[in-house]
């Protein structure tokens, strides 16, 4: 497994909850993984603790290996080869990661400092790396500054500086959401190709739950800290267990279906200063029973594969809310009887 996150959780001073709790989730090598959620339901600090850049003070336990190395315990020379060559990350915003003060070819020889390749080699393989993402005259590209490209091609530069070194794990983290849906279009079939033609393990943060079904061979779904359902996409677009996975597709507009009544989640997201002795979801979950608020969220196993965060999955499933119906439950508690939901 290229990406191996067990059981992980992250505490900060000063909040009354982790910033992540038990999060587990895996990625291989070919595969495109998509995370989704709400704005800080902890995507993006799943994503970094890959490359192990967490707030100072934070403490940590679980665990997160990259094909077989335990980030955690790296340190020194070793921390940084692992985030210059194993791991690289494509933020949503190319302008932040790109000096407005210098050339294009300065920031992709910065990234290839260390791949052993002399001065002549490297200014030739900055332009080869510019051909790969489909920048049109490469060339002339690389003297180029930043306010000289649109927001598509720096997001090529970017994806370029992130493939200099030939990592095996890619972290996309909102990584077209800035672009128009053409350019998006692009940046996607791009990352796609590039997926198939190195073997890259690629996890793709997102907000669009649509998106990620579309693209995605399976789907993390994460709120207030904890993924709360995991499916092949195909399955988590048909048939969403959680009742936050199906608020989110409820809430989602989708062409073709004009006719469709958009149904908001109610309340909002909690924020770090807010603590739960049971389901984080509780507050806003239509099905949410008063012994919700106590139950300490736990994955349950789904017929067919994946798992779903929910006391009264068991129940939900029985009643035919978009699951597969036939598994009993212990009166008043929500556990399964026998088999998987």
């Amino acid at each position: 497994m290229l990406l191996d996150i067990e059981n992980l959780t992250l505490e900060l001073p000063g909040t009354a909850r982790p910033v992540l709790t038990d999060v587990s989730l895996k990625v291989a090598a070919g595969e495109v993984v998509g995370l989704v959620g709400e704005s800080g339901s902890g995507k993006s600090t799943t994503a970094r603790a890959a490359l192990r850049t967490l707030p100072p003070g934070t403490a940590v336990s679980g665990s997160v290996r990259v094909d077989g190395t335990d980030v955690l315990a790296l340190g020194g020379e070793a921390l940084r080869v692992h985030r210059a060559r194993k791991v690289a990350m494509v933020h949503q915003d190319p302008r932040a990661a790109l000096n407005p003060v210098r050339r294009i070819g300065d920031f992709l020889l910065e990234r290839l400092a260390g791949t052993g390749l002399d001065k002549k080699a490297a200014r030739t393989r900055t332009v080869e790396l510019l051909a790969t993402v489909g920048l049109p005259d490469p060339e002339r590209r690389v003297r180029q500054r930043p306010h000289e490209l649109s927001g598509g091609m720096l997001q090529r530069v970017v994806i370029a500086g992130a493939l200099a070194a030939e990592p095996g794990l890619l972290l996309a983290d909102e990584a077209t959401s800035a672009l128009d849906v053409t350019t998006q279009a692009e940046i996607l079939a791009l990352l796609r190709t590039l997926r198939a033609e190195r073997n890259l393990g690629l996890l793709f943060i997102t907000h669009d739950l649509h998106l990620a079904a579309a693209y995605c061979d399976r789907v993390y779904v994460m709120y207030a800290g904890r993924v709360v359902e995991e499916q092949t996409a195909a399955t988590l677009f048909e048939r969403p267990r959680h009742p936050y996975t199906r608020g989110l597709l409820a809430c989602s507009p989708t062409l073709g279906e004009s006719g469709r009544e958009i149904r908001p989640i109610p309340g909002r997201p909690p924020s770090l200063a807010e603590a739960f002795g049971g389901c984080e979801f509780a507050d806003r979950c239509p099905d949410a029973e008063p012994e919700c608020a106590t139950w300490r969220p736990e994955p349950v196993a789904l017929r067919g594969g994946g798992t779903a965060t929910c006391r009264r999955l068991p129940v939900l499933t029985s009643a035919g809310t978009g699951a597969d119906a036939g598994t009993g439950t212990d009166a008043g508690t929500g556990n399964t009887e026998k088999g998987n939901p």
